[in-house]
């Protein structure tokens, strides 16, 4: 008789690698998955958990989560950051470096790995700076991050101006096998802008930035790419007309790949009327067929990766005249009944969700998770994807509840998130 530790049946089992959905059981040893199928033998000394026909499927893999820690750990500490993570099917966190101060320096990292380890339930991958403060001005020491535990390099918001500067960083990640994440935005013309340019926000007369600043620093970016052969990931492609130049390159076999925003896949510029700051975000949510065009795009494999873009922004900070709140909205816990709604209205299948959601920002910082096979760390989240509920802003685990989804009935649950074969969440609602 099998040996395990735990034996989850009675389950819809999404698997993103081969595309399907089935029904059977996944059993659990030793904090990996050992047996999946309809066939799996039952274990009396293994917790047993009837998934009652729930779906199962690998943990998320979230690129880009804001952690307030250090500096403004008074909007989102590592244990809240956790709960929320956990709470949302999220089984890892790679985290962003602009902290305060940012962290570009091996003794920055130490400590926040430190604080990391002893807080969260959730794995937690942590990016580094690209350069110093990123100032886009000195390149960190990235050799000596990547000993400490960077899993990629980034300035996040704050795209390097100087192409020079930007080169020497790309040449040198590429000669370490380093992974540079960008931000693709020309920055002038980003500068300031709270809106996307066109009718409607000049109706609202706040200051805005043409789609076409995406597709500039898109193509900066990515033929600096091309001249060093660097490994490079665009954080979020939000416009249509920034697709051609990403399938340009990637026809031309650059090793660039790219995700976008579950704000920007499921909201639009419209969403901002009334001046509610807790729409705004970065760069600002686009027109309606941009929207459309990028989720085609992760229809059809060009864009790979949704993230949640977690930026936790306290009451201050948000409740102010739309041009002077700060950016940004909390997602980690909203991440995938958000992401449910391309299922239910734009018809993904689940299998593609859960590949852009967990298998494939994986495969980018080769973690190993994301995968529902025998060997495959048993990080998982059981959910509902049909149970609708009103989201209530106040319950959410953050410490920053700044969502735009208050008051929206969402529909899609999770019941139980799992980290190497441990429960760390149960919904009792």
């Amino acid at each position: 008789m099998a040996d395990f530790d735990l034996v989850l049946s009675n389950a819809l089992l999404v698997n993103p690698e081969l595309d399907s959905i089935v029904e059977g059981t996944l059993a659990v040893s030793d904090g990996r998955i050992a047996a999946m199928g309809k066939d799996v033998p039952t274990d009396s000394g293994a917790l047993q958990i009837d998934c009652a026909g729930a779906c199962l499927a690998p943990g998320i893999v979230d690129i880009g989560v804001k952690i307030g820690e250090p500096g403004e750990r008074h909007k989102e500490s590592f244990g809240s950051a956790a709960r929320a993570a956990a709470a949302g099917g999220v089984t890892t966190i790679v985290t962003r470096p602009d902290t305060t101060p940012p962290i570009d320096n091996p003794e920055t990292l130490q400590f926040f790995q430190q604080r990391a380890r002893a807080a969260a339930k959730v794995r937690i991958k942590p990016m580094a700076a690209l350069t110093k403060e990123r100032a886009g001005s000195e390149m960190t020491e990235i050799n000596l991050l990547l000993d400490v535990g960077a899993v990629a390099f980034s300035d996040c918001d704050s795209p390097v101006r100087d192409g020079k500067v930007m080169s020497r960083c790309l040449s040198y990640c590429s000669q370490h096998g380093a992974l540079v994440i960008g931000h693709p935005q020309e920055p002038d013309l980003s500068r300031h802008a709270c809106a996307t340019a066109g009718p409607f926000a000049v109706l609202m007369g706040i200051p805005t930035v043409s789609s076409q600043a995406e597709m500039m620093g898109l193509e900066r970016d990515l033929a600096l790419v091309a001249m060093t052969q660097a490994r490079y990931h665009a954080d979020q492609i939000t416009t249509a007309a920034a697709l051609p130049v990403l399938e340009r390159y990637l026809d031309n076999g650059c090793n660039v790949t790219a995700g976008t925003s579950i704000h920007h896949l499921t909201l639009n510029e419209f969403d901002i009327a009334g001046y509610r700051t807790f729409y705004k975000v970065k760069p600002p949510l686009r027109a309606e067929s941009d929207r459309q065009a990028t989720v085609d795009a992760l229809a059809r494999g060009l864009i790979s990766v949704i993230s949640s873009m977690h930026t936790p922004q306290d009451e201050e900070s948000k409740r102010l005249p739309f041009e002077s709140a700060a950016s940004g909205a909390v997602a980690l816990e909203t991440l995938l009944p958000a992401a449910l709604r391309l299922h239910h209205t734009d018809g993904l299948g689940l299998p593609t969700l859960f590949r852009a959601l967990s298998l494939n920002p994986s495969r980018l910082l080769e973690l190993g998770t994301g995968r529902l096979s025998p060997g495959a760390p048993a990080d998982l989240v059981l959910f509902d994807p049909d149970k609708p509920y009103t989201l209530d802003r106040t319950k959410l685990h953050s410490k920053s509840r700044n969502t735009p989804f208050d008051g929206q009935v969402l529909q899609g649950q999770v019941l139980r998130t799992f980290r190497a074969g441990q429960e760390i969440f149960r919904n009792d609602t």
